[in-house]
């Protein structure tokens, strides 16, 4: 029999977090999500969960957070409106957050890295995703790290909108192979997790069904709402490159370049993918209740073309992304 936990939920607010949250909720489990600002999480509060304010950067906030908690799931990346480097909000913030954890006595935890993060040390988000395995790893805690490779809510802003609208799409002139996940069942694998002692102190690969060409989804969008992009152009790594070092020379652009850095791993041209089946046999999921894109491009689609028909007019962008949820 699973018993219920008190969870604490690390970057509840963000797309991936929100998810977990729900998801542990629906599972029976208390959630409390540690949150920077409050009056932004009261969808949160609405689903069930417990708020408390608090910042990585600020120990203090965590061990209050983390009072009476069985479990941690973290889900926490900086924003890319943080005007910080992510060598602070990131690393300094694991640091923080793990360090309380021992200090608080508390074991489990979950954590959401990276596929392939020791490939690309030299990307500063992948630096720091591998370095927090590393720390795990070292550490006396109960871990279990999921390795994902990108989401498709992540696909409605690079390839869905621009095809509805008829823009521009950009793409690497070498694109990897992705294959993307819904965040839903992401969230799926980290709350599982909690209650399945064979993951402790190991890493899985966490991806979807199939990896995808930067062609293949824009085909794919183009089909699925019956528009063509105004054309679709390949930026060469070359100029990635060249654009990513200028900026670096001046420090009020930096985390603009350590984001810009990303695109080596999306554009780099290696497979973002790997082998699933000992990760849905260690995590006794059904890989066929897994999202596939195709159904969730579908799903998109359908929704918005049905909002603009109700209301015979586009709706924004804001709306656009924010369905499906």
């Amino acid at each position: 029999m699973n018993l219920p936990m008190q969870v604490l939920v690390i970057g509840g607010t963000g797309t991936v977090g929100r998810q977990i949250a729900k998801t542990a909720l629906d599972a029976g489990h208390k959630v409390r999500c540690i949150v920077r600002t409050p009056r932004k999480a009261s969808f949160l509060q609405e689903w069930g969960c417990e708020i408390t304010q608090g910042n990585l950067l600020d120990p203090e906030s965590l061990d209050y957070s983390l009072e009476g908690i069985d479990a941690v799931i973290d889900a926490a990346t900086s924003r890319p409106d943080d005007p910080r480097s992510v060598y602070e909000t990131d690393w300094e913030g694991k640091l923080n957050l793990y360090k309380a954890c021992d200090r608080k006595g508390i074991k489990r935890v979950v954590f959401l890295s990276l596929l392939n993060a020791k490939r690309y040390r030299n990307v500063p988000l992948m630096d720091i995703k591998y370095c927090t395995e590393n720390l795990l790893e070292s550490s006396n805690l109960d871990y279990t790290i999921l390795q994902g490779a990108a989401f498709m809510q992540g696909v409605i802003n690079q390839f869905a909108i621009p095809v509805l609208e008829t823009q521009t799409v950009w793409i690497s002139s070498t694109p990897a192979e992705i294959a993307y996940m819904n965040t839903q069942d992401m969230a799926r694998f980290a709350v599982a997790a909690l209650q399945r002692p064979q993951t402790i102190r190991k890493s899985f690969p966490v991806v979807g069904p199939k990896a995808w060409k930067a062609d293949e989804v824009v085909a794919l969008c183009e089909k699925a709402s019956n528009k063509s992009a105004k054309k679709v152009l390949r930026v060469s790594k070359f100029l990635i490159e060249l654009g990513q070092k200028i900026l670096s020379f001046f420090e009020f652009t930096l985390t603009i370049a350590e984001r810009l850095a990303f695109s080596e791993v999306s554009g780099g041209g290696n497979q973002l993918d790997a082998p699933m089946d000992q990760t849905y046999e260690a995590f006794d999921l059904d890989p066929t209740k897994t999202s596939n894109l195709e159904d969730y491009i579908r799903e998109y689609y359908s929704i918005i073309i049905k909002r603009m028909r109700e209301l015979n007019v586009d709706v924004d962008k804001e709306e656009k992304k924010r369905a499906p949820f």
